[in-house]
């Protein structure tokens, strides 16, 4: 079969399967589960691969809720998508807990291309995974696993995301967390102070400091924190103050810069006040998010043949938040594609009101476009090893440059 009849029949695959795909986000969205704690939803989506012929290693190393699973040989390119299940808490539901950034969507879409391409695997060469990635939205499991080598040996990643407008060269800000604990001297606020050393003031140093150092910053850089400990009793000097900041960056350098910028300013307030300062990261580090040009062109014509034909550039887009998949996108060329939903209304993550697009004739509609278009790219690569090459060598490039 010549491409064009191999995108045929991933559209005809695609229309057989097509309720089977809408049942997994049914599922998904209705067994919501936070993150490292996806154990309903990741055992279903692994024995619903296997049911489709795949090969599962369920859990994958020490992470409960992730797995791999794959199909095909080692005679040609490997392609994954990454599929995600981790759900968010704060929701008016049952549970409290909602898919309200449509991870139920990304687990069905991605588990759809990687099935449907699986069933015309005779055609070409090369294999197929689907990874299920736990914890997108809290520590970022990703991170964990690429340090364990679970992407070596892939040749492309796709993930594709609902959002409000469909974008190719979508980003993502480099984050970290840290954690600053200061402890200081309890005593009488009233008969004593003169004894005691302020913790709460040296986390309200802290933050003075940080939004002094905004004004000498890159305009991209988002600092953003919270005070989780300041004393007990407001006659009592409070011997302990702990603080968690937030800090991003869209180049995961220029992250570390600002980092011990930050870290100098908690330094500073402890100098200040006479606290003793212990500092921690939180979860992990995430990087930006690499684009490769070649995956992105690709990409948008496969969107334009399945109807998909209003795009936005990053420049345009709402400012980027941050995901584990920025990780990945340096240790492999990664295509991350955000899909605007079309809905009644404009659809904006994390927010209640998602919980009634995530799952629905919107998003299934969407779910069948991705499908065909993420398939009929990844067959492209499949079917042609020099673009794969082409690809790997622009990625190679691009993280040189970089550097």
């Amino acid at each position: 079969m010549n491409l064009k009849e191999l995108k045929s029949a991933v559209s005809a695959i695609e229309s057989q399967y097509r309720t089977e795909f809408q049942e997994i986000s049914d599922f998904i969205f209705n067994h919501p589960e936070l993150g490292g704690e996806e154990h309903i939803s990741s055992r279903y989506l692994a024995e619903v691969l296997a049911g489709h012929g795949f090969k599962v290693s369920f859990p994958y190393e020490d992470l409960e809720t992730a797995f791999i699973a794959e199909y095909g040989d080692e005679n040609g390119s490997s392609i994954a998508f990454l599929a995600e299940y981790d759900a968010l808490p704060g929701y008016n539901t049952p549970s409290g807990k909602g898919h309200a950034c449509g991870h139920n969507w990304i687990a069905a879409t991605m588990c759809g291309c990687a099935i449907v391409l699986s069933k015309i695997k005779h055609n070409f060469k090369g294999k197929i995974f689907l990874i299920g990635t736990p914890a997108e939205e809290t520590f970022g499991a990703k991170v964990n696993m690429e340090k364990k080598g679970a992407f070596d040996n892939i040749d492309v990643i796709f993930q594709a995301h609902l959002e409000n407008e469909t974008i190719i060269d979508s980003a993502a800000l480099a984050m970290s967390e840290i954690q600053f604990e200061f402890t200081g001297k309890a005593a009488h606020a009233a008969s004593y102070p003169e004894e005691g050393i302020n913790a709460l003031d040296a986390v309200q140093l802290t933050f003075m400091g940080i939004n002094s150092l905004r004004q000498h910053v890159k305009p991209d850089v988002r600092m953003h924190g919270i005070i989780t400990e300041g004393g007990v009793a407001t006659n009592i000097i409070p011997d302990r103050g702990v603080c968690q900041i937030t800090v991003r960056s869209k180049d995961r350098d220029y992250l570390k810069y600002v980092e011990s910028r930050v870290i100098d300013c908690a330094r500073g307030a402890a100098l200040i006040t006479g606290a003793k300062l212990e500092y921690k990261y939180l979860g992990n580090t995430f990087d930006d998010l690499i684009n490769i040009p070649l995956l992105m062109d690709m990409m948008k014509n496969n969107l334009r043949e399945v109807g998909i034909n209003k795009f936005l550039s990053k420049e345009e887009a709402q400012p980027p938040g941050s995901t584990d998949l920025g990780n990945v996108s340096y240790n492999c060329p990664t295509l991350y594609v955000e899909v605007d939903l079309e809905a009644d209304k404009p659809f904006k993550v994390h927010e209640e009101e998602a919980l009634r697009y995530v799952n629905s004739e919107y998003a299934y509609k969407k779910m069948t476009q991705v499908i065909n278009a993420m398939a009929f790219t990844a067959l492209e690569l499949y079917t042609d090893p020099v673009k794969i090459e082409l690809v790997k060598r622009e990625h190679k490039e691009i993280i040189s440059n970089k550097g």
